[in-house]
């Protein structure tokens, strides 16, 4: 564990590497549960909500007073109003259903309203990226940038795709019509939680998405801008997680893909 880790990182560090242990067993499971005809949906409810409940009991034990918003169990009220936890234990559900090893858990602690300490863990790659407020991004012990690309042309961006049950099918279309012809690639893994960490890492060099909610994006921000990006939400305003829409990368990258995304019409 990192020496840079502060106290309260460290219970985050700690939570989220238990939890992953069932997550790794049971992905395991899940692969081998592919080819029955019922599917392995049930499992992966149950693994879900295993994980969570493991976080839980792990971030109540070394901060007992603090509350939590959680993607499975809602809003926990805790007696200190100040801090709460917001924990997604297993952000791309469908990815990890179908057996594809791009999956993470995210914790974020929010406190007086401000995202102060973010953590998103993949698992499988065994890569924990984390930032604390005015300390930097890291990935494991190794300080993360977004990436310095300043042309359009030269930029590999990343998104989420609306999929069945969702209505913003026809703007994101839009969007992506938009954004297609003036970028290198564009990309789409499937984890909002991983995209933001790999634009904090300078893998992407932005990300846009909307229909978000606070748990799939909390420790993402953080970890964005403390790796020196700009994160806003599709309106260039600043309440991403209020808007659950966001379009985060490097600054220069950042007024051309907004104006782009507003061109388009932003859901």
């Amino acid at each position: 564990m990192s020496s840079r880790h502060s106290p309260t990182l460290t219970v985050m560090v700690q939570a989220a590497r238990k939890a992953a242990r069932t997550l790794i067993r049971d992905f395991g499971e899940v692969e081998n549960l592919q080819v029955s005809v019922k599917g392995p949906g049930d499992f992966v409810s149950a693994a879900d909500l295993r994980a969570e409940e493991t976080l839980r009991e792990e971030l109540t034990r070394a901060r007992p007073g603090y509350g939590f918003l959680l993607e499975e169990g809602g809003t926990v009220e805790g007696t200190d109003k100040s801090h709460r936890w917001i924990i997604d234990p297993l952000d791309g559900t469908t990815n990890f259903l179908h057996g594809i090893p791009l999956f993470a858990i995210n914790i974020a602690l929010e406190r007086e309203g401000e995202i102060i300490a973010g953590l998103t863990y993949n698992p499988i790659a065994d890569e924990l990226f984390w930032a604390e407020k005015g300390k930097g991004a890291f990935v494991n012990d190794k300080r993360l940038r977004v990436a310095a690309r300043r042309d359009l042309s030269q930029a590999v961006v990343c998104t989420g795709v609306p999929h069945i049950g969702w209505k913003n099918h026809a703007t994101f279309s839009k969007q992506l019509a938009e954004i297609m012809p003036q970028v290198a690639g564009v990309r789409r893994t499937g984890s909002c939680a991983i995209d933001m960490a790999f634009v904090a890492a300078g893998r992407f060099d932005a990300y846009w998405e909307s229909g978000l909610n606070a748990w799939d994006l909390a420790a993402g921000i953080i970890l964005v801008r403390e790796a020196g990006g700009t994160i806003t939400d599709l309106n260039n305003k600043s309440d991403v997680l209020g808007t659950g829409s966001v379009l985060a990368s490097n600054e220069t990258l950042h007024r051309p893909l907004i104006n782009i995304l507003k061109k388009a019409g932003s859901a």
